[in-house]
């Protein structure tokens, strides 16, 4: 049986620094067949053209270019382009260890019940590189908080069913809300044992810029308003600022009504 095609969806926004980096990392893999796309979003620096050079060099890559729209714009675009049934999301700053997608696909495509397959992490700099503690996955965790980054593996139906990325999702975190829509009304999720990913830190990295208080309220609301079932099914009621408080501030909230 031949093995099934991954699509590794590359979104780009002024990355040139990183690009070639993160594409020859990837195409490392000892996993095959493969395919990357890389999706220019309107990139003020040079990463068009260093894209439109990896593709004249590896037969495996294509270029996509779009006006900016935003990281989940582009990956919806490279996951309605890819030609692959298996995903990979894989922002152009950062690197997969080489055996990630070949056991990443293992599990996908021996276990049917599974929908999302991701590993260990790190974060690194110039200066070095730290664990990424990501919380083990449960539903109930997923209510309060992602443990799974945007580099995990998925299967494009299943991506394509819940309508891919949600590009009006504006206030960061965009990646936490797709995996409660993918993962909410069940499918199971496989942690894999050893390090594979790197996420890199950079003085421009979106995490932070999307770290205030008003963009966590802003977050927070959309989540709200969008998946107010699961948050009543894990939570009792609302996602709230103080999130880890949310189930018993919920709870006594019903309790004083009753009173």
């Amino acid at each position: 049986m031949p093995s099934l095609l991954v699509s590794v969806v590359v979104p780009c926004y002024n990355q040139s620094k990183y690009l070639r980096e993160t594409v020859e990392n990837a195409l490392k893999s000892t996993y095959r067949p493969i395919e990357l796309l890389i999706i220019n979003d309107g990139s003020k620096d040079d990463s068009l053209g260093i894209a439109r050079k990896l593709a004249e060099e590896f037969p495996e890559v294509r270029v996509l270019d779009q006006p900016n729209g935003g990281v989940s714009v582009a990956r919806n675009n490279g996951i309605s382009n890819a030609k692959g049934e298996i995903i990979l999301p894989l922002d152009g700053d950062d690197l997969i260890a080489p055996v990630y997608m070949e056991e990443a696909v293992k599990v996908l495509t021996t276990r049917q019940e599974v929908k999302v397959v991701y590993c260990q992490a790190v974060k690194f700099n110039e200066e070095g590189q730290k664990k990424w503690h990501l919380k083990p996955f449960s539903r109930h965790q997923l209510a309060k908080d992602n443990m799974i980054f945007s580099a995990a593996f998925i299967w494009k139906k299943d991506a394509e069913a819940v309508g891919g990325f949600s590009e009006d999702m504006k206030m960061g975190r965009e990646d936490w809300e797709f995996w409660i829509k993918m993962l909410k009304n069940g499918g199971e999720v496989v942690q894999l044992p050893f390090v594979g990913f790197y996420y890199r830190l950079t003085t421009t990295s979106k995490r932070k810029r999307t770290g205030t208080i008003q963009k966590k309220r802003d977050r927070i609301d959309y989540l709200n308003k969008k998946h107010a079932d699961f948050f009543e099914r894990e939570l009792n009621g609302p996602l709230r600022i103080q999130r880890t408080w949310s189930r018993p501030y919920n709870k006594l909230m019903k309790l004083l009504r009753l009173l």
